[in-house]
């Protein structure tokens, strides 16, 4: 998760941050959440050699998706407001020698480009704008017609288990509320239609997938929420969420795989919207 971070939401700056532990953690995220996002651009038509924006990048990995699906013939230009994001995108672009992808810093509904965007696209931004409707207002200024606008957001009310495991159920309420006092918009994902139509693009089209697991063969979505957690610890004490002990990140995964190995719970992540619209 990312955010351009002028636009925050009111109360709060991006609460994520952008220290190394936080560009690590999202690198960690992309492994698993990566193929949802790739299924999103491709049902909405990223195709080679279309010119992509790509919205918020943090350290590059929707850009990257996207530099693969446009191929040699395409580009993607990526932006974000963080140098250190920015640091880590060029380094892991050079390092895999691409040569169809740029890195850009600022808020992308406020820069000027050299020729409009055949998609813009981003993942998870949107939940952290103070007003996600004029950011796509913005955003749409640089699509050429015909583009297509993309936005991968989640709706963390999705997060659940059955049978129940009661210490995944609430680490990731505690992940909700940390969020929602801080003043991201933890329903983004299912906002998405309504926001498209209050920014005047078309009616988008969406899917829906999640991360869903019986522990005894993958921990996959609770480490995810574990390492969440740990980003999100010292906000959750000072919002007044959970305490330090309550939360006890040093045993939080294993407490968590333990208890839902022992019902043979499965585990649902949250819930991952994709949203498109093509001008």
């Amino acid at each position: 998760m990312k955010s351009l971070t002028d636009n925050a939401r009111p109360g709060i700056s991006y609460i994520l941050g952008h220290s190394d532990r936080e560009l690590d953690r999202l690198n960690k995220q992309a492994h698993f959440i990566d193929p949802i996002t790739r299924r999103f651009l491709s049902a909405a038509g990223i195709v080679p050699g279309m010119r992509v924006l790509d919205v918020g990048s943090g350290a590059g990995d929707v850009a990257f998706l996207a530099a693969e699906l446009v191929g040699a013939r395409g580009e993607v230009v990526g932006t974000d407001r963080s140098p250190a994001a920015l640091a880590s995108a060029r380094q892991r672009a050079d390092a895999r020698t691409l040569r169809n992808v740029v890195f850009r810093e600022g808020d992308p509904a406020e820069m000027t480009f050299d020729r409009p965007f055949d998609a813009i696209i981003g993942r998870y931004v949107l939940m952290f704008q103070r007003d996600p409707t004029a950011v796509l207002r913005g955003l749409a200024a640089h699509a050429r017609p015909g583009s297509v606008i993309f936005f991968h957001e989640p709706d963390l009310d999705g997060a659940r288990s059955f049978p129940p495991a009661p210490t995944y159920d609430r680490c990731s309420q505690w992940i909700r509320e940390t969020l929602r006092l801080s003043g991201a918009e933890t329903r983004m994902g299912t906002k998405l239609f309504s926001t498209f139509i209050a920014a005047g693009l078309p009616a988008p089209s969406m899917q829906l997938e999640t991360l869903v697991a019986g522990v005894a063969n993958n921990a996959d979505p609770l480490h995810l929420v574990a390492d969440l957690a740990g980003t999100l610890g010292n906000a959750m004490e000072r919002l007044g969420v959970a305490t330090a002990a309550e939360v006890g990140l040093e045993t939080l995964a294993e407490r968590m795989i333990s208890e839902a190995t022992a019902s043979g719970s499965v585990i649902l992540g949250r819930f991952e919207v994709g949203a498109w619209s093509h001008l």
